[in-house]
């Protein structure tokens, strides 16, 4: 069977998505230090995200960005039922990673999952509609602003609340307030600074989708449709 390019761009969006979106997760519970400021290791693989929610969402509608976004929650959730099933088996003497180790770090990676299925199915949701209302009000012109500005609004609610969940019996108000913050700066800076890289990709994209690409564009922006429903290119 041979895969039509719309079909192969999808799966392999989804493939990425799903990859840092867990690993985002998975490495959550670490924070670091950087020029002064605290951040969790999330914040490395979760700006990928923002780029390929933005072209899923350009291409495929809000159909189709609600169908990753709800296939990444439930990976997220089945990666936690991983985690809770290994909590409860216990290592052996010859295993290098013992139940404590284990614990330490999987257990509070289970609290941002938690948190981050929360904080992702508000922002996600949130995101799409923003996204495809700036689409509609500038007629399909500034990418930049519709990326930029859908990122705004949902990562503001995304930093604060899954930090509150994930850290929040761990840290004090102040030190959560200053570590959401912080993320959510960090990661204005990074929606800011990876705009050239979407205006890089889309014009790829286009060269790589052919006369698929204008179909596609045409019925995300007038019907908000998924690829599955448009019909042929030309």
């Amino acid at each position: 069977m041979t895969l039509e390019k719309p079909v192969k761009l999808f799966i392999i969006l989804n493939a990425l998505f799903l990859t840092f979106l867990l690993m985002a997760e998975l490495t959550g519970s670490k924070l670091f230090q950087a020029f002064g400021f605290t951040m969790t290791m999330g914040v490395i693989p979760f700006p990928v995200t923002f780029i390929i929610t933005d072209i899923l969402n350009e291409y495929y509608g809000r159909k189709g960005v609600r169908f990753t976004t709800l296939l990444g929650m439930i990976m997220v959730l089945l990666a936690y039922l991983v985690i809770l099933i290994g909590l409860m088996i216990p290592a052996s003497p010859e295993s290098p990673v013992n139940d404590l180790a284990f614990e330490t770090v999987f257990a509070n990676s289970g609290l941002i999952i938690i948190g981050s299925v929360v904080a992702y199915l508000i922002g996600q949701l949130v995101d799409i509609q923003v996204f495809h209302y700036l689409r509609i009000k500038t007629g399909n012109k500034h990418i930049w602003l519709r990326a930029t500005g859908s990122t705004i609004v949902s990562q503001l609610i995304d930093s604060f609340v899954v930090i509150f969940i994930a850290l929040g019996k761990y840290l004090p108000v102040e030190q959560l307030l200053k570590i959401s913050s912080t993320n959510f700066i960090y990661k204005l800076g990074i929606a800011i600074l990876i705009t050239p890289l979407l205006y890089l990709l889309h014009n790829r994209i286009n060269r790589y989708l052919g006369d698929y690409s204008v179909s596609m564009v045409h019925n995300a922006m007038e019907k908000g449709e998924f690829y599955g429903e448009v019909i042929t290119p030309g």
